[in-house]
């Protein structure tokens, strides 16, 4: 019996690379294929913002699944989808304790982060090139947390938010309980009301529980490496796809630890 040879896929048997294969996204996003006018919005915007379109960046990952969708005949050049056309790419910049935090979003969701130290600040009367290397900048694991208000303000909060929130103000205080009155116990019983809330719009969002959450810790660190590990883990834990939310609370611990021993390392 002569093997049958493997038969080369037609465009009407693919898929398209959709935004879920190459973002962590949910929803109708996530089943809607990457469109050649999605990724021109999202280089636009990146240029604006940045100068020009980032390396390995969300653009170029855009324009690349873009691209093979095109040339597979599973999307037109002109095409653009509801979503992105409805709602729109977004490239915010925020500002927090001499940092520059830039967030990429499509159609509302987070699919990208950028963690830049702002360079051109001027020096402080009296310190030397000495000084200026010592005192560079650390970010606390409560400002990390207060960005999050920023970049997934309007996310409502579940429990694996809750549970990094919780790891984070435990690392921030050096306490191995929750502060009565403090983040996590805001934070948990924002989760708990949220499982139990059936309209999305009456949900407690991030913004409500992580706006000047500094001033809400009973003390504070600069955040280090292990203080990323433990707040990842216990994000991961918590979360039934056992993955952190881009932009969230593990994910901004993680981009504060880095700048930290970036800036130490200088």
């Amino acid at each position: 019996m002569s093997q049958e040879q493997p038969r080369r896929p037609q465009a009407e048997d693919q898929d398209p690379i959709k935004y879920g294969d190459v973002f962590n996204v949910s929803g109708d996003l996530a089943q809607k294929p990457v469109a050649p006018q999605d990724a021109a919005m999202m280089q636009s915007a990146e240029t604006r913002v940045f100068g020009q379109t980032q390396p390995g960046g969300v653009a170029a990952s855009m324009q690349s699944a873009a691209r093979l969708n095109e040339q597979a005949g599973l999307v037109g050049h002109r095409d653009v989808n509801d979503i992105t056309g409805d709602r729109g790419v977004t490239v915010m910049e925020t500002q927090v304790a001499g940092t520059r935090i830039v967030t990429e979003s499509v159609g509302g969701q987070v699919v990208g982060q950028y963690v830049q130290p702002i360079s051109n600040q001027p020096a402080q009367a009296g310190a030397g090139a000495g000084a200026a290397g010592d005192d560079a900048v650390k970010l606390t694991i409560g400002e990390a947390l207060e960005a999050t208000a920023h970049t997934v303000g309007d996310k409502p909060v579940e429990q694996s938010d809750a549970a990094a929130i919780q790891a984070a103000e435990m690392r921030a205080t050096g306490r191995n309980e929750i502060t009565p009155g403090g983040l996590a116990a805001m934070a948990q019983s924002a989760a708990a009301y949220n499982s139990g809330c059936a309209r999305e719009e009456d949900k407690i969002k991030m913004s409500d529980i992580m706006s000047g959450a500094t001033a809400r810790l009973a003390a504070d660190k600069p955040a280090t490496r292990q203080d990323a590990e433990g707040v990842v883990g216990a994000e991961m834990r918590n979360n039934p796809n056992v993955m952190t939310t881009p932009g969230g609370v593990a994910a901004s611990v993680v981009a504060a630890a880095r700048l930290n021993e970036k800036s130490a390392n200088q």
